[in-house]
């Protein structure tokens, strides 16, 4: 574990990285939205999750927070977040370039919207932007830390942090250290106004073997990660109708013969508006390309390839968290301990910002989202009510967020979000409470608190799941 230090500036105020939108409004209503936002997977916008955000970024929603009791009080906060918006990787850029060739050399037509790409959009995506954090993507995680510390004001307050009781972790990786540099940012920057936080240093740990636990786990490694079998689902779902279908439609647009566009092809697409919507808010030409029905079929591509390669798909996606999942659980026991001993709680609010591959397996193995049936080629319309969407699982900057609340009498509570909507825990949804009892959690997991041993999951002659 490496340990940095960072001196946060206090230059900017909080209207000052505020993110203005038009409003509220649906992609019909309001121009500047694509028709197909919604449908963008991991590469979507947090604001398409939480709608209420494009009106005010900083708005919070506490109508699902609903304590059993009044005097129930803040004890400790987890919260695992994904990083910020960011630049497409060096391979994603490689592809889009590849679209803008063949579509500059190939294709006709003289609707406005194609003129606009020949002669007015031009290839602004290089390589050696390889998915480093974007302006927008600062915002993405100062905004956040605003709103949690509105939903949790006692706990998230200038106090605990100026007592050094925040802890901040993350992924070596520079859009997480950015996104973990980005929110700390957002705390300071709020509190300013009040109080004298210059020359306050907050550390920060990177901690690969927590927020990237995959590369690590050998048998996640060499069995789904580099097998190119895994993905057999969705590379069979890429031949059916429903995709040709989005291909033939796309070349009938540009106007080029079909062969031509393949689904990588259709894939780069996508993702040229997805990114010009996230980076720049830009509803670009390129989303003209498709339409609301496209952008569904294209969704549920892309969620086949995430639930067979971090998903449900193959036990060893979700148990390659276990490491997570320990260290989650081990810090609400002690501030749990702590509490109950009468001692202040040392850790009141963690703070861990890794990537969409660190948060989707951890909640698979702690059973959101999951439907009752399989995500496969072949059931793409029965599968239209689904609950895995990574467009509202997973966008950029999605969280998870345990919070641990005391309701009198050593009642000791447990509220889950994703994403700042309250859910409950796979299980026990039965319960009348809108708070599980701790205890009842921990009941809940049992079986992975007495096992799920990382080392032990990761081993590669470990035959248990086969694939």
């Amino acid at each position: 574990m490496t340990s940095f230090r960072c001196k946060i500036l206090f230059i900017t105020a909080i209207a000052g990285f505020s993110w203005c939108f038009r409003n509220d409004a649906s992609p019909e209503e309001n121009p500047n939205i694509p028709v197909i936002a919604k449908y963008f997977g991991t590469k979507g916008r947090y604001e398409e999750v939480n709608p209420y955000l494009i009106r005010d970024i900083l708005a919070v929603n506490r109508s699902g927070l609903q304590p059993p009791s009044p005097q129930c009080r803040e004890i400790h906060l987890t919260a695992i977040i994904r990083h910020g918006t960011r630049y497409p990787t060096a391979k994603n850029v490689k592809k889009m370039q590849k679209l803008y060739k063949l579509v500059q050399s190939s294709a006709r037509g003289e609707e406005s919207w194609l003129r606009e790409i020949l002669t007015q959009w031009t290839m602004w995506y290089t390589e050696d932007m390889d998915g480093r954090l974007v302006q927008k993507g600062v915002g993405d995680l100062k905004h956040l830390a605003v709103r949690l510390s509105k939903l949790f004001p006692t706990i998230i307050s200038e106090e605990k942090l100026r007592g050094g009781l925040f802890k901040f972790i993350t992924s070596s990786k520079h859009r997480c250290v950015n996104s973990t540099l980005s929110f700390k940012a957002g705390l300071t920057e709020m509190w300013v106004a009040y109080f004298s936080l210059a020359d306050v240093e907050f550390q920060h740990a990177v901690n690969d073997a927590l927020m990237r636990f995959f590369d690590t786990c050998t048998k996640f490694v060499q069995e789904v990660d580099n097998n190119p079998s895994a993905l057999t689902e969705m590379d069979k779902f890429t031949q059916r109708p429903e995709m040709v279908r989005v291909q033939e439609k796309i070349a009938d647009r540009l106007d080029v013969p079909y062969h031509l566009i393949t689904y990588d092809m259709v894939e780069a697409a996508f993702y040229l508006c997805a990114y010009e919507f996230a980076i720049k808010t830009a509803n670009s030409p390129w989303c003209r390309l498709f339409d609301e029905v496209d952008g569904q079929v294209m969704e549920y591509a892309l969620d086949l390839k995430q639930f067979w390669k971090r998903g449900y798909g193959y036990d060893i996606n979700s148990k390659s968290s276990c490491i997570l999942f320990h260290d989650v659980f081990s810090r609400l026991e002690k501030a749990v301990n702590d509490h109950n001993s009468g001692q202040p709680v040392a850790e009141a609010v963690t703070v861990q910002v890794g990537h969409a591959e660190t948060l989707l397996p951890l909640l698979t193995l702690l059973g959101f989202f999951k439907d009752n049936e399989t995500l496969m080629s072949t059931n793409y319309a029965s599968q239209r009510e689904r609950s895995f969407r990574t467009s509202r699982m997973l966008p950029y900057a999605a969280n998870l967020v345990l919070v641990l609340f005391d309701c009198g009498g050593q009642d000791i509570r447990l509220q889950p979000l994703v994403n700042e909507q309250p859910v409950v825990f796979p299980g026990l949804a039965d319960r009348q409470e809108s708070m599980p009892l701790y205890e009842d959690v921990k009941r809940q997991y049992a079986e992975l608190l007495n096992g799920c041993d990382y080392e032990t999951v990761c081993e590669l002659f470990n035959h248990s799941d086969e694939i």
